[in-house]
């Protein structure tokens, strides 16, 4: 009787191609080791690009610095930015997150990074707002004591799934979109 691997029989059943499908006795086991393996790497990481619609409908993203807090991206931004004003109308964000891959090897050799996407809610309060809160401490890198009046800090909380890239597969492997790609649930 011939035999197929993990990946063979989740194409046979009709999954589609780069989305992994765990087998069936360690489905819970498996999509936990994977939930983990990318909120370890998002807790390694502090830069990312959001992406945000103003209210006309015109696409904008931005590089930022975040802090990981719990399961939440933080990140501080000026008062009167756009991203304050446009993601406070829409409360909705894209992040990709890149995961430096490669070591010493990236420094000689174009080797892209890994991503971590995925879509959010998200919410800006004031920076004045999480004084003396729990969090205050936590994010008190993000904001410098003169920016911390006219500052806003932008909560976002991942939706979904995660669609990583690169992420727990070899250098080589992440030339194949097939092996690369992965759609893994928040959690």
């Amino acid at each position: 009787m011939p035999t197929t691997t993990d990946h063979e029989g989740a194409k046979a059943a009709g999954a589609k191609e780069g989305v992994i499908t765990p087998p069936a006795e360690d489905t819970e086991m498996v999509w936990r080791l994977k939930i983990d393996m990318v909120w370890r790497e998002l807790a390694k990481a502090s830069f990312a690009v959001i992406s945000y619609a103003t209210p006309t409908g015109m696409p904008r993203s931005s590089g930022v610095v975040y802090a990981l807090v719990g399961r939440r991206m933080y990140v501080a931004v000026a008062d009167d930015s756009w991203k304050a004003r446009h993601i406070t109308a829409s409360g909705r964000v894209a992040v990709t997150v890149p995961v430096r891959r490669g070591g010493i090897m990236s420094l000689l050799l174009p080797i892209p990074p890994a991503t971590i996407s995925f879509h959010a809610s998200a919410i800006v309060h004031p920076a004045s707002s999480l004084a003396g809160s729990p969090l205050s401490k936590e994010l008190a890198p993000l904001l410098p004591p003169e920016r911390r009046i006219s500052s806003r800090i932008i909560e976002i909380q991942p939706v979904g799934h995660f669609l990583t890239y690169g992420l727990g597969v070899s250098l080589m492997q992440m030339r194949s979109p097939a092996l690369a790609r992965r759609r893994v649930p928040v959690g």
